[in-house]
């Protein structure tokens, strides 16, 4: 960290700085120019922040020169890192299709979208037992029943289950049913809270991006996670929120360049919550793994007609088998399986 003090800062002012510095054990460097003196911390300065500094008399601002994300970043793990989803790697050179329904509704319709993620050549299968909806008045999801007819689901098909956790209390019941991938929504990106829990377990963790979070609070709450000792984190783009009206959410694809230059962390991308519409969603996907998407969240409905949730956007099963066969092209291309 860096902190620039007023061309009139005194002798005074200077040494209650450093003093600071040397409070939290850093060493502080002070370099005196004609203008400005600019005093440097040493040492880990992820112990400070600029509001520590940026309140004392003669300093004009502050600022840190290293990210604040360790763990996550790049330069604590030069080399991508691949997520054991129950035996299914995200990332590397493998892409993986993670479909399946927003809520789970019954145990036919579970079945069904099970049959046909697993036809279509998917191994990871999504679906909502807790839903986090805008109206208190709208379908939130059948709770530990439908985690049950989940696992029961998926295990017919030998498929993994990715489902979203909205409350830390019901991390127990999720590893009663042996969750394979955890989801925290985009609503409870900065739940800290919530991230610390799951911090504290070995599964892996989905981090979806909140409505207008930026990359770096994005990477701030994956930190979060992975300071409480669990480094199994993927990220999530989903589309953030910004003045267009004319789709439901604006998919970020220039954060997954971005993303993989910052953290050896897998990044995959939710095209059906960007786009909103499921005539978007063949297109965002395709982008999504042309810019170096590691895997797709996609909603697939056996009847999207009936969906109790999210109908618009979700895929029938043939829409999805033709999606998976377009990707497969696309991976092709630029030296990855599907």
């Amino acid at each position: 960290m860096i902190i620039v003090m007023n061309h009139d800062a005194t002798d005074a002012q200077i040494g209650s700085v450093v003093n600071k510095i040397r409070d939290f054990g850093l060493d502080a460097n002070i370099s005196r120019g004609t203008e400005r003196t600019v005093i440097g911390a040493i040492g880990d300065e992820r112990k400070l922040d600029p509001e520590m500094f940026d309140s004392l008399s003669g300093v004009e601002y502050s600022m840190h020169i290293v990210k604040q994300y360790k763990i996550v970043s790049r330069e604590s793990h030069k080399h991508d890192s691949i997520i054991d989803a129950g035996g299914v790697p995200i990332g590397g050179n493998r892409i993986q299709i993670i479909g399946g329904p927003c809520s789970v509704e019954t145990p036919e319709q579970m079945d069904l979208s099970a049959q046909y993620v697993s036809a279509a050549g998917g191994r990871l299968m999504r679906g909502g037992a807790f839903k986090p909806r805008t109206s208190p008045y709208t379908f939130q999801g059948n709770g530990e029943e439908g985690l049950k007819m989940f696992r029961e689901a998926a295990d017919k098909y030998k498929l993994r289950i990715v489902t979203e956790l909205m409350d830390a209390r019901m991390l127990d019941t999720f590893l009663k049913y042996d969750v394979d991938v955890i989801q925290i929504g985009t609503r409870s990106m900065q739940n800290f809270e919530l991230l610390k829990e799951v911090g504290r377990i070995n599964k892996p963790v989905i981090l979806k991006r909140g409505m207008s979070a930026t990359i770096s609070e994005w990477l701030m709450a994956a930190e979060y996670i992975a300071a409480g000792g669990n480094h199994n984190i993927i990220f999530c783009e989903r589309g953030i929120r910004t003045f267009e009206t004319a789709y439901r959410n604006v998919l970020d694809v220039t954060c997954i360049p971005v993303l993989k230059k910052e953290t050896h962390l897998p990044v995959i991308v939710d095209p059906s919550h960007a786009g909103g519409k499921a005539w978007m969603v063949p297109a965002l996907a395709r982008a999504a793994i042309a810019a170096g998407a590691d895997g797709l969240l996609v909603e697939m409905h056996p009847n999207p007609c009936e969906a109790w949730c999210d109908a618009d956007q979700a895929l029938n099963p043939q829409e999805f088998e033709s999606l998976m066969g377009s990707l497969k092209g696309i991976a092709e291309v630029i030296g990855r399986s599907l």
